[in-house]
């Protein structure tokens, strides 16, 4: 039997072999800020560390032959020659803004089209937002007017205005958030017992007006409601219940299962469409509503449970709404993927650990739009235009694809 000593020599040698003879995966022009991330370089390496040294929760790996900088220094990450129709010829990546600590560029990213203005709400439960329990986490707003104005700056910070939103009724720990018939849904996770999670509208102009759109399932409290979708098929609205809110020490134990619900807002009815999740997060609907995407983040519920999952789900929508053929359409490779949304032609984006993954409709990773940290969230405007969270800094990206919106509710 051969020795672990010779079995490394071996694997070291069919590494050199590999990365020496492996031909480029993309033959096409590449842009200025984009590099190729050639996958077989990298089948097999010398060393495979076990997972108590690296995980899904470790810093982003860095393929061979690269450097983090270098990662970041051309963040289009090429996987598949795909990827090069959607970031175009010639795609853009700013850093908008950043904070010292305070994660204020985190979730509930949606685009107001009237005044072309994109919203964004601060981190809940994050020590260093000081939010949760005793101070809702606060809702911000950017022009998308300014970011236009820099997107040939890599760094851009101090030139665009992040501007705090006061509602006039203050939205306890908003997490997600969708355009509604010209103004904003939010998925209000709560505080506390006595505050309940709750879908929120509030009007995207001052003073800032908020109504109470639902708060409860048949009086039960939901546990901390986290994200939402509405489905163009039927104009339901699909949103997701995971614990996040007692995980963060703001909401207590959860009295339901971690499940996705669908509320028809026109005759009031609330219905579970789909369960079995350990940490439902992410939602969001492809192009013409065929198919539902639902992230669960399970591998963070009460710390790291590393055989919880990190992954994207798909459901086929039926004609009357109801989700079936659960697949597991992908596992991300850095951390959990968060925030999912898809452009017009059905691709899927999903806010991962080190940046945006985009896969296309068959699971296919095509590319990554690289921060090196987490994106927890991001969102489109209309015209290839990508503004993405990343807890202390903010991002703003232009690439050819477009994303898919529910027209009748911007």
């Amino acid at each position: 039997m051969a020795s672990l000593r010779s079995i490394a020599a071996v694997a070291a040698l069919l590494t050199n072999s590999v990365n020496a003879v492996a031909p480029p995966v993309v033959k096409r022009a590449v842009p200025a800020l984009a590099q190729v991330i050639n996958q077989k370089a990298f089948n097999v390496i010398p060393t495979v560390p076990p997972a108590e040294e690296f995980n899904a929760s470790s810093p982003p790996w860095t393929p061979l032959n690269f450097t983090a900088a270098a990662l970041k220094e051309k963040p289009f990450h090429v996987y598949d020659d795909e990827f090069l129709d959607i970031i175009g010829p010639n795609p853009t990546f700013t850093i908008l803004a950043e904070t010292p600590k305070d994660p204020i560029f985190h979730e509930a990213v949606v685009w107001y089209k009237k005044k072309d203005e994109m919203f964004f709400v601060q981190n809940a439960g994050n020590p260093d937002a000081g939010t949760g329990l005793n101070k809702s986490a606060a809702i911000y707003k950017i022009s998308l007017k300014q970011a236009d104005a820099v997107k040939n700056t890599r760094n851009a910070v101090g030139k665009v205005d992040v501007t705090l939103v006061k509602a006039s009724f203050e939205v306890p720990n908003p997490n997600g958030a969708f355009q509604y018939k010209g103004q904003i849904l939010i998925a209000a996770e709560g505080s506390g017992p006595k505050i309940e999670p709750a879908l929120i509208v509030m009007n995207p102009e001052p003073p800032y007006n908020t109504t109470v759109l639902l708060n409860n399932f048949f009086g039960r409290q939901f546990n901390s409601l986290n994200d939402l979708s509405i489905n163009p098929r039927n104009l339901d609205i699909y949103f997701t219940d995971p614990t996040y809110g007692l995980s963060n020490n703001f909401r207590p134990a959860a009295g339901m299962p971690t499940q996705v619900y669908r509320f028809n807002d026109r005759t009031g009815a609330v219905t579970v469409a789909a369960d079995g999740f350990i940490m439902p997060n992410g939602i969001t609907f492809s192009p013409g509503g065929k198919y539902a995407y639902v992230t669960d983040t399970g591998m963070w519920r009460n710390g790291l449970e590393l055989l919880n999952p990190s992954s994207i789900y798909r459901f086929t929508v039926q004609e009357d709404g109801t989700f079936e053929d659960r697949k597991t359409f992908a596992f991300t490779d850095t951390n959990i993927p968060d925030g999912v949304h898809c452009d017009s032609k059905g691709n899927v984006y999903a806010g991962v650990g080190d940046g945006v993954h985009v896969y296309n409709p068959s699971g296919k990773l095509l590319g990554k739009i690289y921060t090196g940290r987490t994106a927890a969230n991001f969102q489109f405007a209309s015209d290839g235009r990508l503004v993405i969270m990343g807890e202390t800094q903010l991002y703003y990206a232009t690439i050819a694809a477009r994303g898919d919106f529910v027209e009748e509710y911007l």
